[in-house]
């Protein structure tokens, strides 16, 4: 009988596991558009004063507002579970929103995460609180932002300013953002929706490549 029991508990438990990790997963075939186009960035700079676009580009977005220290640990987060497994594809990118004066943050903060990786797709854009609240309004998300102008939830936008998520399904609710402060989150939830957004645009690209190819 102990013999039985031991086989049982053998091979149940991979089984329940496996359901549980794959109840996760996004099944969709395209990563759904929540909003669609979000302002663009044109009043906000980078520390050298250059600007960056998120048209053509898919944009991991966080907005720090005034008070970078008080983020770290959202940076950190993202840095190891979404940024560490996706900067090489070319055309992604990571954004932070901040409030000017902040700058002597951002530096820091980026020296730390550049001590594990790489930070170069890593933009660090300044503006105004205004500028901020103004921008965050146009991606008609569900959670509000702090005091600080902040948020530990980070969003996906896409090459055509297009804010995508996961749709309300019968237990959740719409997911405009992701949690940057759960580790489970991340990488239960935003790791697939990012795999899902990539692997739509490197479809693209091969179906472009081949037309190209044939004319």
């Amino acid at each position: 009988m102990k013999k039985f029991f031991v086989l049982g508990v053998l091979f149940v438990l991979p089984l329940v596991a496996y359901l549980f990790f794959s109840s996760g997963v996004n099944n969709f075939a395209k990563l759904p558009i929540l909003t669609r186009d979000v302002d663009n960035l044109s009043n906000f700079q980078l520390l050298n004063g250059d600007q960056v676009v998120l048209n053509d580009k898919i944009t991991i977005l966080s907005i720090y507002g005034s008070d970078i220290e008080a983020r770290e640990g959202n940076a950190f987060n993202l840095n190891e579970k979404i940024y560490d497994k996706n900067y090489q594809f070319n055309d992604f990118q990571f954004v932070v929103l901040a409030e000017k004066g902040t700058e002597k943050q951002a530096k820091k903060l980026l020296k730390e995460l550049s001590t594990t990786i790489d930070t170069k797709k890593w933009n660090f854009l300044f503006g105004t609180k205004n500028d901020i609240k103004k921008f965050y309004q146009s991606l008609k998300a569900d959670v509000p932002l702090d005091e600080n102008t902040s948020t530990s939830y980070a969003f996906i936008i896409d090459k055509s300013r297009n804010l995508r998520g996961r749709p309300k399904e019968e237990d959740e609710a719409v997911k405009y953002g992701y949690d940057t402060s759960s580790v489970a989150e991340l990488s239960n939830v935003m790791t697939d929706d990012v795999k899902v957004i990539l692997a739509e645009y490197r479809l693209e690209l091969k179906k472009y490549n081949k037309k190209e190819g044939l004319q």
